[in-house]
């Protein structure tokens, strides 16, 4: 069989095959027949790993969702109150976590989970952990964004003078949406998933990741509904998730990772597990 015969075939379904990935197995195929093809057909390039959902699977927020609180309402009341009450705690140790749970670094957010799980989570011995909880990052954005832009609710911080502890975020942050908040979706996703990996710990990793969610209000940053609804929002995107093949094989290969990590890691700042521990019983919510 000529190879030009290959040439032919391999242009005609070019377009389809690369989009199932199923090009080489084509060219395997007719190599076997042809002996040549291989050496003529194109190779697909790298692609990036996609998200773990998809437009199909992804939750819509913006249905799923209440609107944000309307002026007067109860709702906007809570939110005002818990604005006002939380601008008290500037300069102490409750600002002081909020400031470092504003950071969403990877080496930053695992650290914040370390007291919670009982041994010290370091993103640089972690690396299958990173590459989920990154992805789970990407695949949440999309959504999360779109929810921001459509309701492009303002901060709470916007038009009066009132102290957040990001200050040199102020202008961005003014810009941008804040419900749902995306640090709370971020940091609830991450208390799910460790719960899930490390069940015995599920109790104090779901207490860290309310308080994640939390350190948003004290920051100033967030009213407390965009906080509650992060919490549903992180909850309906992880759900949505674990349909996904290459999700669950991820957790998989965290969870054995984990296991490794936790027999040589050390014990975790026990301060800083203080200062924790009383943030959960002093909720601003």
């Amino acid at each position: 069989m000529s190879c030009l015969w290959c040439v032919i075939v391999i242009s005609l379904l070019w377009d389809v095959m690369r989009k199932h990935y199923l090009l080489p197995v084509l060219c395997t195929s007719l190599f076997m027949v042809s002996g040549n093809c291989v050496a003529l057909a194109p190779q697909p390039a790298k692609v990036p790993d996609a998200g773990y959902l998809t437009p199909a699977t992804q939750p819509d927020a913006t249905r799923y969702l209440p609107p944000p609180p309307q002026a007067g309402s109860a709702r906007q009341a809570a939110d005002d109150h818990a604005f006002q009450s939380t601008r008290g705690l500037k300069g102490g140790a409750r600002w002081a976590l909020a400031t470092s749970d504003a950071d969403l670094s990877m080496e930053s957010l695992l650290r914040s989970y370390s007291c919670a799980a009982g041994f010290t989570l370091d993103a640089r011995k972690a690396p299958r952990l990173v590459a989920l909880i990154s992805r789970m990052d990407s695949s949440e954005g999309p959504a999360m964004r779109y929810a921001k832009s459509t309701w492009h609710r303002p901060r709470p911080f916007v038009g009066n003078n009132q102290p957040i502890c990001t200050e040199s975020d102020r202008a961005h942050l003014a810009t941008s949406g804040a419900y749902p908040s995306g640090h709370t979706i971020l940091g609830w996703s991450t208390a799910l998933v460790l719960a899930e990996l490390l069940p015995d710990r599920s109790t104090e990793i779901l207490q860290r990741g309310r308080v994640f969610g939390e350190s948003r209000i004290v920051c100033g940053v967030h009213w407390a509904s965009d906080v509650l609804e992060g919490y549903m929002s992180a909850s309906a995107d992880i759900a949505a998730m674990h349909g996904n093949p290459a999700f669950r094989a991820d957790l998989d290969a965290a969870r054995t990772e984990l296991a490794g990590l936790r027999q040589a890691s050390s014990a975790p700042n026990a301060q800083a597990c203080a200062i924790e521990q009383d943030a959960a019983t002093h909720s601003p919510l």
